[in-house]
């Protein structure tokens, strides 16, 4: 009866290691995500910037000679 004892009271001990390790790695996972959701906030604010950069230039680029010849050509034909 006592080797009963001693061998529940060790699986007891092993659950509750077991359990304290994984409330542990929890936390860390927990801050893990914390941190690279941060990092994809960050990162998603710097590709919409260089969009709006990249859109701002080339709204300033001249639009090239074969595309205005097409687009009278086009307001030609809707006439």
């Amino acid at each position: 009866m006592s080797s009963e004892f001693l061998q529940l009271a060790e699986k007891v001990t092993q659950l509750a290691k077991l359990a304290q390790r994984l409330r542990e790695e929890n936390a860390e996972l927990r801050r893990k995500v914390k941190l690279l959701s941060e990092d994809n906030t960050t990162l998603t604010a710097r590709v919409d910037d260089a969009y709006q950069r990249v859109s701002a230039v080339l709204a300033q680029l001249p639009v090239a000679e074969a595309e205005e010849e097409a687009a009278a050509a086009a307001d030609e034909e809707a006439a």
